[in-house]
């Protein structure tokens, strides 16, 4: 084999360290971005936060002390300044010798309650208002880990007087029901865990060495009595007659409550068969109504009410408004914070240097341009394709869903000059604030339906279309696919039944004979 040296010219795409940072950066959340940040602030010196407001107050508040100075020397002799410049050092050695003396006699104490008024104005605000609950916000709500239904029931548990065995039945069944309230174990499976365990005292046995029913089920009843009601239940009818049976003895339709409540009759209702409940409890229309409105108005997952989750807030990257005639995109300049580099730093740095500790601070000076230059990479892209699609979906931002244009990645790809993969990234888990609410980037890009005049019509379009004509319709005859299709098509948009059907779902609208009431 002959070796030789040949030269070739070709093209590829190498993925720099920079280029990964900036792809990164592209898909991250507002939320995710701003944690991304402050890592990078904590692990990189010269990576700093600044606020152009308050450096801008500052500053002016600098020039204006420097410019009454400058007028106080002016005024003032040279004997007299340096007679004050004496008089301030002995008072400001006063001040400092008396501050020692008071830090060196002060407790824990005095420096929480200096901390606290130096921290907090306690001229106005809340501090002023009586020591009450009235009008104060829930500090310890608010800043506590959500309370779980198991800890809820167990607190009631302790205040409840058990014995030691019921106790223990007590715990077991709390741990078999699930965060909606029902109870997921058989009575059965109870006794054998509590078997298992072998925690049960002798008198709580049956002649078998296990746990006795009756004890279980007696304890049951007393879990089922505590609070939210209904929880405990073995099944959404149990857990409907328990609440039911709480409600006052003389409440109107309670005892036609009860029995709609009851296992077969469940089954009727859900099946929307109203004629053969009106049969079964022998009521008239406008009173099966009422019953099933009491039916209504009950809790079928009571668990739900206590499992306080917390709330997730949507930060939008964008704010639309319309300005003189026109809508303009623009970034919301509080999602991100403001980064520099650190001046006290970076002139720390020394040019032929080769000490380790002015390599690393190259480095550093190195990663925090990129990074900065990587977050306003984002932003600007963010900000282009924000714009591209307001100006694309000008005639939903003046009409409503119901004007919404068919829009594909592709499009705005084109108009930006960008690969639709990184169109992709951009409208990912970003959002706009718009006068007609906070929609995410995706929600303005959507297939398209051929008209009947050649044109297209946007599938969000299509699906505002659908939830206002169930809306209008009536309950006692709500309208099927079928129907909304035939409408759709006099109005020139070719839908089948099976996309009007999966639109309908997308909606979360339930079929017709879901919908169907009896007024």
């Amino acid at each position: 084999m002959k070796q030789s040296l040949d030269l070739k010219l070709g093209q590829h795409l190498t993925i720099t360290p920079q280029l990964q940072q900036a792809i990164r950066l592209l898909q991250l959340s507002s939320l995710e971005l701003r944690q991304e940040i402050q890592e990078a602030i904590e692990a990189n010196p010269l990576l700093e936060e600044f606020d152009e407001e308050a450096a801008g107050k500052n500053d002016a508040e600098g020039q204006t002390e420097q410019e009454k100075g400058g007028e106080a020397e002016s005024d003032a002799g040279g004997e007299t300044a340096s007679e004050e410049g004496e008089e301030t050092g002995a008072v400001d050695e006063m001040v400092a010798d008396t501050a020692s003396t008071q830090d060196a006699e002060a407790g824990p104490e005095d420096y929480a309650s200096d901390a606290w008024e130096d921290g907090f104005d306690t001229s106005s605000g809340t501090a002023d208002r009586p020591a009450t609950d009235d009008g104060l916000p829930d500090i310890d709500a608010r800043n506590s880990a959500p309370l779980s239904l198991r800890d809820h029931l167990l607190w009631q548990m302790q205040m409840t007087q058990f014995t030691d065995s019921d106790r223990q039945i007590a715990m077991t069944l709390i741990d078999a029901i699930n965060e909606d309230g029902y109870l997921m174990a058989g009575l059965e499976e109870i006794r054998q865990a509590l078997g298992n365990e072998g925690t049960a005292t002798e008198s709580t046995r049956d002649d078998t060495g296990t746990v006795d029913l009756d004890e279980i089920e007696a304890v049951l009843h007393q879990i089922q009595n505590f609070d939210p009601i209904g929880v405990g239940a073995r099944s959404l009818s149990e857990c409907l007659l328990l609440q039911l049976r709480s409600m006052a003895p003389g409440a109107p339709f309670l005892d036609a409550a009860n029995e709609l409540a009851r296992p077969e009759n469940l089954d009727l209702l859900a099946a929307r068969d109203f004629k053969q409940l009106r049969r079964a409890l022998k009521l008239r229309p406008d009173e099966l109504q009422s019953v099933i409105a009491v039916i209504q108005h009950l809790n079928p997952r009571p668990g739900a009410s206590i499992q306080a989750s917390q709330a997730s807030y949507v930060v939008p990257d964008i704010i639309v408004k319309k300005i003189r005639g026109v809508w303009r995109a623009e970034l919301n300049g509080g999602t991100t914070p403001r980064l520099r580099i650190n001046a006290h730093y970076e002139k720390l740095i020394h040019r032929g240097s080769a000490t380790a500790d002015n390599k690393y601070l190259q480095e550093r000076l190195q990663e925090a341009r990129w990074f900065i230059k990587s977050l306003a990479s984002r932003n600007d892209t963010l900000l282009k394709v924000a714009r591209a699609i307001v100006d694309r979906q000008r005639a939903f931002f003046d009409h409503g869903p119901e004007a919404m244009k068919p829009l594909v990645l592709h499009d705005i790809a084109e108009v930006v000059e960008m690969h639709e993969s990184t169109i992709s990234r951009v409208t990912t888990q970003k959002y706009m604030l718009t006068p007609r609410g906070i929609f995410e980037l995706k929600y303005f890009f959507s297939s398209h339906v051929s008209t009947a005049d050649g044109g297209t019509c946007s599938a969000t379009a299509i699906r505002s279309l659908i939830k206002k004509l169930v809306e209008s319709e009536t309950s006692s005859k709500p309208i099927s696919d079928s129907k909304i299709a035939e409408i759709l098509e006099e109005q020139g948009i070719h839908v089948a039944r099976r996309t009007v059907a999966k639109y309908r779902e997308s909606l979360n609208i339930p079929p017709s004979s879901q919908r169907k009431s009896l007024v």
